[in-house]
């Protein structure tokens, strides 16, 4: 079991965060993505995994469940590409203390979302307890866009730019409690298939490791993986966190997400990102975001309360697989 081999932990203890955020893009139901993964027996998972169950917290986003044009207007960033960047700060200032918290205590922290603007919060909360901390990011996209390369405003698209310190210069007050920023050497994003013109010109400019499908296809999961380790690695080992974008899996495994993007991780692709690095012993903290289980999924056969979801199946079981679960 991974918690006894950890290095950065001093417990086998969980504190799991919702954060049913979903102010980071527009359309209904991605916020119900923690509560769904918690009827379908995530805790019973994660204790039958040998790990002890530490805090249960939820972050507080009050009626502003998604970015909604019937319900309470934004606060816009005068003049400035992004959408609810105050409320946003204000929900990741508060997530980012419970995660900076558990870091503290050196409990594993899963948190679960939400959009992926919630990794805003859970790592830059992380990286106040843990400035050397490594990020493998898992997604289908760059989300490295900035207001001026953002077709969107979508914040959902901007966390690595927040925490690669690119946003500092808005002087948004929401985000003041951000301090401490992801360097070239401490982030991996894998799995990338989609990404903005303007985007991809900034990504390259700050230097960022990307292993797309392509470098998938060629090295194979196995290689890709290790090159990511030899990168976060290199100079010695550092505490590990993985945020895990369930759009990175190929839609036909996981449907239920908004920004489908085809030719993804397939199924066995999906768990050996979690399993190897679970195996490293140096996993601090998981995201698992973007589930929304409102879309790519309807089954006539069975009633509502007999439909089992394939997107919320697979999370919970990458969430087993970064947690120690193996097939031996």
């Amino acid at each position: 079991m991974a918690a006894s081999k950890a290095k950065f932990l001093t417990s086998n203890t969980i504190n799991l965060i919702q954060a049913p955020i979903a102010l980071g893009q527009d359309l209904e139901g991605v916020d119900e993505g923690p509560e769904l993964l918690l009827q379908n027996g995530l805790i019973e998972q994660i204790e039958a995994l040998g790990w002890k169950m530490g805090a249960l917290s939820e972050v507080d986003v009050g009626e502003l469940k998604w970015n909604s044009p019937k319900g309470k207007l934004p606060a816009h960033q005068q003049g400035v590409n992004i959408k609810f960047p105050i409320e946003l700060g204000e929900a990741c200032r508060e997530l980012a203390q419970l995660a900076k918290k558990s870091n503290t205590e050196k409990s594993f922290t899963l948190t679960l979302g939400g959009d992926h603007s919630i990794a805003i919060g859970s790592i830059g909360g992380a990286l106040l307890a843990r400035p050397e901390l490594g990020v493998i990011w898992v997604d289908a996209h760059g989300d490295f866009n900035t207001p001026e390369t953002s077709p969107s405003g979508n914040i959902h698209g901007m966390p690595l730019a927040f925490l690669a310190g690119l946003m500092k210069h808005y002087q948004i007050s929401s985000f003041d409690w951000l301090k401490n920023f992801l360097t070239r050497d401490q982030l991996v994003l894998i799995g990338i298939r989609s990404i903005d013109p303007d985007e991809r010109k900034l990504m390259k400019s700050w230097g960022v490791n990307v292993f797309s499908m392509t470098e998938i296809d060629r090295y194979g999961i196995g290689g890709v993986v290790d090159r990511a380790k030899e990168i976060l690695f290199k100079k010695g080992e550092r505490p590990l966190h993985l945020s895990y974008d369930i759009d990175a899996v190929d839609p036909h495994f996981a449907p239920s997400t908004g920004t489908r993007v085809r030719g993804g991780l397939n199924y066995r692709e999906a768990h050996y990102i979690a399993e190897s690095v679970a195996e490293t012993g140096a996993l601090v903290g998981m995201d698992l975001v973007e589930i929304n289980p409102r879309l790519g999924y309807v089954d006539p056969s069975v009633t509502k309360s007999e439909e089992k979801n394939p997107t919320i199946e697979i999370g919970l079981e990458l969430i087993g697989s970064a947690l120690g679960k193996r097939i031996y």
